[in-house]
Order: C-alpha cells, then structure tokens, then sequence
C-alpha cells in the first residue's frame, strides 16, 4: 500500500495528467474515486487542515451546481465555512481535483507537479 492517497475523478483531465505524471516517475499511490465514495464532513475537515486551505479554496467554480446554490463569489459572501463543507459533502463535486495527500500533509495538485512537494 502506498503512502500517497490522490482524490480524483477518472474522468478529469488533470486527475489523468497527474496519474500520467506518478506512473512516468514510479510513484505507487491509491486513488480514491471521492464521487463515488464520497467524503464525510470530518474527512473534508481533515484534508483542509492537512493542506492549510480554507473551504472555498478548494470549490470548484466551474461546478453548474456552485452557481446554482449561489456559492460564487459576491452571491456566496453569505455561506460559512461550515456550510460550504456540509454542501461538499453532500456534493462532492463541489471540490477541486485532485487533492494529494501524504501523510499529515496534503495539497490540491494544480498544476499536477504541485505532488511533487509531498514526495521531498
């Protein structure tokens, strides 16, 4: 079993160019198809805390559904983090892919070499 875990979904683009990139480099790791899985609100929790990042850093603007519940900027000053954490965990994909974690670290891999810094 290998100590880096990656959240991605197979579809994505950049989950793929960051799998592309490990499989090159010889790095194991397990991915963790989170759409389907899901997270929990604790798992979401941790992951933030792991990489120092706050809800909203991690919502995926581009997500239809981030307009529809009126979570963007400017229309969702009104959301707390608390909320948006419920909402991702109702909707995971609400989350920015990938996120790598190994560790007590964790990053969101954008660009795809951002892994690279788990690996020193």
């Amino acid at each position: 079993m290998s100590d880096l875990t990656v959240y991605e979904v197979s579809r994505c683009s950049t989950c793929r160019k960051l799998t592309a990139l490990l499989e090159e480099r010889g790095i194991e790791y397990e991915g963790v198809e989170y759409h389907e899985t899901g997270l929990d609100e604790a798992m979401i929790r941790d992951l933030l805390a792991k990489s120092g990042l706050r809800p909203r850093d991690i919502l995926r603007e581009r997500e239809p559904l981030a307009t529809q519940l009126g979570l963007l900027e400017g229309e969702g000053e009104g959301v707390t983090d608390d909320e948006l954490i419920a909402l991702m965990a109702e909707h995971p994909r609400l989350m920015q892919r990938p996120i790598a974690v190994r560790g007590d670290r964790a990053l969101l891999a954008r660009p795809v070499e951002r892994v690279l810094e788990l690996l020193d």
